[in-house]
């Protein structure tokens, strides 16, 4: 039995939590979000808690039970307070706009690149370099910040290009001046 997968779920105050056979639906104020089950994985709420449960006789590998408590656990913090990225963009020029539901970026590239927001995915930019993507999917808010990041990653000689606001890019010397 995984230790993870054993601990209780706590689910905060205005949080409602729903199970069926094969989908765990979790509605908070941020909005609600569907878990897809496999066999073999039961939720149990009692009161201001949920307990995920393994079946034994199912042949699922012991570390679903793990991966499920804490989907179900990332669903819970989604809709109570929310997932968000912030990325800048560092470089000449480099910008950022919204068109409607489109993210626009100027990154140096002779055309501009468009992203299409997803639905569920809210981004805001603010002095035009700087981009905060947020919502309620955990892996939906990281997966469209990362294709941001994609199109112009940091490059380790100036550190131009598109980065997460924690990240550090160690940059490399140069090429030596010649003939000293």
């Amino acid at each position: 039995m995984s230790r993870l997968g054993k601990k209780p779920l706590e689910l905060p105050s205005g949080v409602e939590l729903k199970t069926s056979e094969s989908t765990v639906t979790v509605k908070g104020p941020k909005g609600s979000i569907d878990i897809p089950l496999e066999k073999g994985i039961f939720v149990e709420v009692e009161g201001n808690q949920a307990v995920v449960s393994l079946d034994e006789k199912a042949k699922l590998p012991l570390p679903m039970h793990g991966l499920y408590r804490s989907l179900i656990n990332n669903g819970i913090i989604g809709v109570s307070k929310g997932f968000e990225k912030k990325l800048t963009m560092i470089g000449v020029g480099y910008r950022a706009a919204l068109k409607g539901n489109v993210l626009d970026l100027s990154l140096g590239f002779s055309h501009p690149n468009e992203l299409p927001i997803p639905e569920g995915i809210s981004v805001n930019i603010e002095k035009s370099v700087d981009i905060t993507v947020s919502g309620v999917d955990k892996q939906q808010v990281g997966q469209f910040a990362a294709n941001i990041r994609a199109i112009r990653p940091p490059e380790p000689y100036k550190g131009k290009g598109v980065r997460y606001v924690d990240e550090y890019v160690r940059k490399k010397a140069g090429k030596a001046a010649k003939g000293k």
